[in-house]
């Protein structure tokens, strides 16, 4: 999967800002990323501090741009910029204040062209990660919500990997039928970029009608929805778990479906299913598990795990530079 994603930033070159500042980790997978010729990386935050540390560790950050919000020299254009976008929302000293932050200041250099995507959350929370993404890139048309997806890859024996995605898994708590249905839609399209040909099974605890209850009546619209929303994609649902991976148990029980048994994109119908689901495949099934990736927004930006290392920066920051 990497291979291939390497291969497309060659041809495209991206800009990427890592929002995290002197935190070693990120310097580190600067350091790599730089290295290696993959991407050109923006690191937000007071330039001295930065080479300081990098030092300190050996890391070579030489080729790196490096940004700080108290000497920007287009923080007035910036500030003008948001309290636009912000349409009364916020005062231009409450701009100015916010854009003093890496994740605003990151986010707005994104918005005005100056760098392609962003990765940050390293040392914040998803939630500082999201909104200034919504407040400021915003969702993209025709959407409306921002929902989030993990690849998860794992190796075979023939040398070859399984990818699959599961969504959504961090963002929307209890997402209503329409949203499940946009989720299930926007995942399938992150899972094309990612070479997996999306088969899309919407989970639940019954399989085509053997359980009775709310959640089921959920799945089962939300993918009618989807179903008619995108007739072009391979959609079925409600499926147990293992009707939807087990050729098996969908020759029993739900024979003549086109996805079930044969199932690659995992729609959850809450954050509890999706996250523990998403975990369990992650601790028990041998599965490296990257993201969560957002989707939704406007231009690529990702979240990152507080208790990330530098090699999942390094290849979180490839996966959101390849996304388009």
């Amino acid at each position: 999967m990497f291979d291939q994603l390497i291969e497309t930033l060659r041809a495209n070159p991206r800009r990427i800002v890592l929002a995290d500042g002197p935190d070693p980790r990120v310097l580190e997978a600067a350091a790599r990323l730089t290295a290696e010729d993959l991407m050109s990386v923006i690191l937000t935050g007071d330039e001295e501090q930065m080479k300081t540390v990098a030092a300190e560790h050996n890391f070579d950050i030489s080729k790196c741009t490096i940004l700080n919000p108290a000497t920007y020299p287009q923080m007035s254009e910036m500030v003008d910029a948001m309290f636009k976008l912000r349409k009364g929302k916020m005062t231009l000293a409450q701009c100015r204040s916010a854009l003093t932050k890496s994740n605003y200041f990151g986010t707005m250099l994104v918005k005005m062209g100056i760098a392609d995507c962003l990765l940050g959350g390293a040392t914040y929370s998803t939630a500082d990660t999201v909104r200034p993404a919504l407040q400021l890139i915003k969702t993209k048309p025709g959407h409306s919500i921002v929902s989030s997806v993990f690849i998860l890859v794992r190796p075979c024996d023939d040398g070859s990997e399984e990818c699959i995605a599961m969504a959504d898994c961090a963002i929307n708590i209890a997402p209503n039928e329409d949203e499940l249905a946009e989720i299930a839609i926007e995942t399938a399209e992150t899972a094309k970029q990612f070479g997996i040909e999306p088969k899309i099974a919407f989970l639940s605890y019954s399989t085509h009608g053997s359980g009775k209850g709310p959640t089921v009546d959920l799945v089962r619209l939300a993918c009618a929805k989807a179903q008619h929303a995108a007739p072009e994609l391979d959609i079925d649902g409600e499926l147990q778990f293992d009707a939807a991976v087990s050729p098996v148990v969908a020759c029993t029980k739900c024979k003549g479906s086109h996805v079930a048994g044969e199932a690659n994109v995992f729609i959850f119908p809450n954050i509890d299913a999706g996250n523990i689901g998403y975990k369990i495949a992650q601790r028990l099934g041998g599965f490296s598990a990257y993201g969560p990736i957002l989707q939704g927004i406007n231009a690529p930006i990702n979240d990152l795990s507080r208790g990330c290392c530098a090699d999942e920066i390094y290849r979180m920051a490839i996966i959101t530079a390849a996304m388009h």
